[in-house]
């Protein structure tokens, strides 16, 4: 992987061989503007040559595209605003921390320190459930497949599709019926969890609180590292039941 910021030496000449190799890029440092040099990429205007083969033009040349390639960018913006020309280009991923997801995610650290059998059980849950919601998803497409490719007289006749659709149904009733007992369970794991939520809360206003101590002065700025610390040596220190 390539790993450059805008502006470098050679960046565009850079960026071309790794489109020519198929090698990912990383910009880092992004600020307001993009380089327009690289528009060709962010708008994927590749196009087949005579001899068949993809490639895109980057500044005065033109490149041969490998599939390979891809092309990540980051800021250090913690709340990027971009122009709408800029934003239709990308796919803006934010991992910013919120107070919610901040939240949910120490509430599960507590839980599998204090009840580790319930969140072993929920992610359990959580699995068989998307696992049992696709099977059903194929079902659909494959029964509508078969209707959709058979005459009137092929359902009415041939025992095969007939079949395929009985053991269809056989298998959605199943599905459903776990699906409806797994939905129970995970209400009274949640009633277990939601016990150790206050916990969860106050973790949350502590590292916000100590986050924005930097705004206040200065000094502070290494005092996110040392409250993740200090989380880390509760949930240690954390007793078993």
């Amino acid at each position: 992987m390539l790993i450059g910021k805008f502006g470098k030496k050679n960046f565009l000449r850079d960026i071309t061989g790794c489109v020519r190799n198929g090698k990912p890029v990383l910009i880092e440092d992004v600020e307001k503007d993009i380089d327009p040099a690289i528009d060709p990429l962010l708008l994927h205007q590749e196009f087949m040559s005579e001899g068949n083969i993809k490639q895109i033009r980057i500044g005065d040349g033109t490149v041969d595209y490998e599939d390979g390639f891809k092309l990540f960018m980051t800021t250090k913006d913690p709340n990027p605003h971009y122009k709408p020309e800029v934003c239709i280009k990308v796919t803006l991923i934010n991992f910013t921390v919120t107070f919610q997801g901040l939240e949910e995610q120490l509430l599960g650290d507590v839980v599998i320190q204090e009840k580790p059998e319930v969140e072993q059980q929920r992610d359990q849950i959580v699995v068989q459930m998307d696992a049992d919601q696709r099977t059903l998803k194929d079902i659909e497409v494959k029964i509508l497949k078969l209707l959709s490719e058979s005459t009137e007289e092929q359902i009415l006749d041939e025992d095969t599709l007939i079949s395929i659709l009985e053991s269809s149904k056989i298998t959605s009733s199943e599905i459903n019926e776990r699906i409806g007992q797994a939905k129970i369970v995970e209400e009274d794991i949640n009633v277990t969890r939601a016990m150790y939520k206050s916990v969860a809360i106050r973790g949350s206003i502590m590292y916000f609180v100590i986050a924005d101590l930097p705004k206040v002065n200065d000094m502070y700025q290494n005092s996110l590292q040392f409250v993740k610390s200090l989380f880390n040596k509760a949930i240690e220190m954390t007793p078993e039941n």
